[in-house]
């Protein structure tokens, strides 16, 4: 028998409640797996390690300019200066794969009017040949120094100290890193009242060692008298990590 209109109206509801319930009740892993998606709670933090390491290289930047009415002068002129550097330096030991060509340039040399009646006039050529050169042996270094400039470099543009093998240097910087990041994460904690978990993620962020550089005048001066002093000094090896942790 049909129910009266106004009783199906009144069941409606009650039905749609009940299936709602039901749903519910039907579908509890579905209710749990929800709660288990609760997001990560981590803190991320960067730790800096440095060393200092007594640098065994230098690297060097030599050469000779050459002024001259024409190009080819200039050039001949350079040539024969550039090529008593490398004689002195090949006496020095120092082999050819650690001298390496890094600049060389023919440019014309210009004269203005005084009055700037007229465009520029070409009044000779300027030529400029410069190594980069690599010291194995810092006990020759002064040696090496003394030695170009008096053979004909009349460019030094400086000196930078390195480590010829940085590895165990950075790798105790690593570690420093990682210390540091540990060291500032539980400070954090303990302020803030949580316990650190696992690491979630561990990212070296950058190193650096950069070269100590020596100032030309240190050398040129003294050059033509007597070998040349030199302080190496340290070099500074330095790490950087960025670590997430879990937060329990």
């Amino acid at each position: 028998m049909p129910f009266p209109l106004r009783g199906r109206r009144a069941l409606l509801p009650a039905l749609l409640t009940a299936g709602v319930l039901a749903g519910a009740l039907s579908h509890p892993a579905q209710a749990q797996s929800q709660d288990d998606d609760k997001p990560m709670r981590t803190i991320s933090i960067t730790g800096t390690g440095e060393v200092r390491a007594v640098p065994d290289e230098a690297s060097i930047s030599i050469g000779n300019v050459q002024q001259a009415p024409t190009a080819a002068e200039a050039v001949k002129a350079n040539n024969g200066a550039m090529s008593e550097v490398f004689s002195a330096l090949k006496s020095e030991g120092i082999e050819e794969k650690d001298i390496q060509t890094s600049n060389f340039s023919v440019n014309p040399r210009y004269v203005y009017p005084k009055d700037n009646s007229g465009p520029p006039t070409v009044d000779g050529y300027e030529v400029s040949n410069q190594v980069t050169v690599r010291i194995r042996d810092l006990k020759k270094l002064g040696t090496v120094l003394d030695k170009v400039v008096a053979s004909g470099s009349n460019q030094i543009n400086g000196i930078s100290f390195t480590l010829a093998n940085p590895d165990e240097a950075e790798n105790e910087a690593r570690k420093r890193a990682v210390a540091d990041a540990r060291a500032k994460a539980e400070l954090y904690a303990q302020a803030g009242g949580f316990k650190l978990g696992p690491i979630f993620s561990l990212v070296e962020a950058g190193r650096s060692y950069p070269p100590r550089p020596m100032r030309q005048e240190a050398f040129a001066v003294k050059a033509a008298a007597d070998a040349v002093p030199i302080a190496q000094g340290e070099q500074t090896v330095s790490i950087q990590v960025n670590v997430t942790w879990e937060i329990e």
